[in-house]
């Protein structure tokens, strides 16, 4: 197992506005931890955070396996309308610094369902499938560190277990999942962990089996 990522006493203010007052915690490797709470908790705040795509204003993230690669899916999709899924997901290859091959990518694309629609421009997607461009990509990248923000917005109910599926099989690989989500009744069973923000705190670190989520 191991720690992936560790938080000690994060808090996050925006002006005089305070997101996340007190966060600490330790997520391991092979888990999946669900972060849960009320709109406007902090949870994408804190997500961000982990992902290194914000500062906290106090406290530290700390990230034991050095600069592993993280995946983070978020409510928007970082992808290019004009550029084809293929086009995408090649551009996202270059970028990270892989090597991956065009048949590497487009088994990437078949992975999530999207082989047919390889060469349709992203811009004509609809939000589901955008969510599975989107989770391809990150697949590619093989991080050891999943941060899904709300991942199955817009996926139909095969895409979504689908999603379900792929998420288990990275735990079992030694991957830490983190993951915020809309269905918290349909995604409960996947969670080892349940993470509650109140107040911009964590409320409850309990494992799942434990607290019902």
């Amino acid at each position: 197992m191991g720690i992936i990522l560790e938080l000690k006493h994060v808090a996050k203010a925006y002006g005089r506005k305070a997101v996340l007052r007190d966060v600490s915690c330790a997520l391991e490797s092979g888990s999946v931890n669900l972060l849960t709470g009320r709109n406007g908790t902090g949870k994408s705040t804190l997500m961000r955070l982990m992902a290194g795509l914000a500062r906290p204003t106090r406290g530290t993230i700390r990230r034991p396996k050095g600069d592993a690669p993280i995946g983070y899916v978020a409510h928007a999709t970082f992808l290019y309308p004009n550029l084809t899924a293929l086009e995408n997901l090649a551009f996202w290859n270059r970028a990270a610094g892989m090597s991956l091959s065009e048949g590497d990518i487009r088994k990437g694309l078949d992975r999530v369902g999207l082989g047919p629609y390889a060469n349709e421009r992203a811009g004509c997607f609809s939000r589901g499938m955008a969510q599975r461009l989107n989770l391809a990509r990150l697949l590619l990248q093989s991080p050891r560190l999943w941060l899904l923000d709300e991942p199955g917005t817009g996926l139909d109910i095969e895409s979504l277990a689908t999603l379900r599926t792929e998420i288990a099989a990275a735990r079992d690989d030694g991957v830490c999942v983190v993951l915020i989500t809309h269905d918290p009744e349909g995604d409960g069973p996947l969670a080892d962990r349940r993470l509650t923000l109140e107040e911009g705190r964590l409320a409850d670190a309990a494992a799942a089996e434990d607290s019902p989520c």
